[in-house]
This record gives C-alpha cells, sequence and structure tokens, in this order.
C-alpha cells in the first residue's frame, strides 16, 4: 500500500527525483549489470559518477546510508583498452545467483556491445547462461521484477566492419528469442534510438536515455 501510494503521488517529470523516492519510500533496491549502454543509466541517475575515470565500476549509490542503486560491469570478453583487476571480472549469470530478490528487487541488465565481434553462437551460449541464472532467481522469489536492455543501433564507427548495425540486429533478435517466455521486462533500445531524430550512436544521448529510464520507473512503479 506504501509504495503504490508513493508512486501516485511522485511527479514523474524527474526521473532522477522520482527514483530517488521510489526506492526510498518503498526500499526497492535496484541492480545493473552490463556494458556502458547500461552504465548510462546509472550515470545519468547518479551524476557524482559520471565523470569517474574508473568505467568498469563497480559503483553503488547510496541514499540515507542504504544502498539502493548498483552497477557492475560484465565479465568478459571486453573490448576496452582499460585495466581491470581480474577480481572486479563477474558473469552476469553468477551475480544474478548472488541476489535474494523480492519485491523490491529490480534487476537490469544488458550485454551486447562487447561481443559484436564473436561467433553468435558465443553470444547465444553467454545467454543462456544467464537464462537459467534468471529462471533460478524467479524461481525462489518470483516477484523480482528482471529488465532486459535489447541492443540498439551502432551508427557508424572506425571499426564497422565488426561493430555494425548488421551484427547488432542479430544479436537484438537473439536477446528476444532466448528470453521469451520468462517474466521478464524488455526495454526496446533499438526501436527506441531507431525512431529518434537524433543520430544513431552506440551510446544514446541523454533525451534518448531518459526515455528509456522513464519505462523502467513504469515498470517498478506502474501505478
Amino acid at each position: 500500500m506504501v509504495a503504490e501510494l508513493a508512486c501516485i503521488l511522485l511527479d514523474k517529470t524527474n526521473p532522477k527525483i522520482y527514483m530517488l523516492k521510489i526506492t526510498s519510500s518503498t526500499g526497492k533496491v535496484i541492480h545493473l549489470y552490463g556494458d556502458s549502454t547500461v552504465r548510462q543509466w546509472f550515470e545519468y541517475l547518479d551524476e557524482i559518477n559520471r565523470n569517474n575515470p574508473k568505467k568498469s565500476g563497480p559503483f553503488m549509490m547510496w541514499d540515507n546510508a542504504k544502498n539502493i542503486l548498483k552497477f557492475r560491469l560484465h565479465g568478459p570478453p571486453l573490448s576496452i583498452s582499460v585495466h581491470i583487476p581480474t577480481s572486479e571480472l563477474r558473469y552476469i549469470a553468477n551475480e544474478i545467483d548472488d541476489v535474494v530478490g523480492g519485491t523490491n528487487t529490480v534487476v537490469i541488465f544488458g550485454i551486447w556491445a562487447h561481443l559484436t565481434p564473436f561467433p553468435m553462437q558465443f553470444y547465444i551460449r553467454r545467454l543462456c547462461g544467464i537464462r537459467r541464472a534468471v529462471i533460478r532467481l524467479l524461481n525462489r522469489a518470483p516477484d523480482t521484477l528482471v529488465v532486459i536492455r535489447t541492443p540498439n543501433l551502432r551508427g557508424t564507427n572506425p571499426y564497422i566492419f565488426v561493430f555494425n548495425d548488421w551484427y547488432a540486429i542479430q544479436q537484438d533478435k537473439v536477446v528476444r528469442a532466448v528470453f521469451k517466455g520468462l517474466n521478464v521486462q524488455l526495454v526496446d533500445a533499438w526501436e527506441m534510438v531507431l525512431a529518434h531524430h537524433l543520430p544513431h550512436y552506440i551510446h544514446p544521448p541523454p533525451r534518448i536515455i531518459k526515455n528509456m529510464v522513464n519505462i523502467i520507473l513504469s515498470r517498478m512503479c506502474p501505478q
């Protein structure tokens, strides 16, 4: 009842303030796992870490001495020239297995950008491992909200022969197929970037990120 009342009374025009009020008033904790396209959501909500040179995380956002928002980069392969201690490289499936879950738990993940150059069979195997972890999570805590960020258009880049929209659209189709039938929510990043008038880029601009975050908030608090 408290959660429903909080959702009704809050102003959704400012996603950052809205998210903070939801988490503080309902006790929700948000776990984000994935690549830099997922990290964009964390940085949009947490301006403190936006310019942090340690882009790999892990990052945490606190409110009233309570951890309400977490981000962790997914495990290898990673196509970045940044030194990351092996102790900080963790696979999404393993991280999900460590989540207790429940009504006040939100698990969000997206994995695709670093895996584009690899064979599709490799990508499918990685997603199937995550799928099994999601099933285990929903079995032990059916009320957990699981949100998946789909791939989006990358646009032109110097490495277009391996990082291009053709490979990305194949990944988009695979994500939808692998998680079909599970009690999960999708943020359709592909269509949201495609439909917008702004240029296509692997990291969508803030205007699109705001729309994506609003979708997540509407899933967290549908009233």
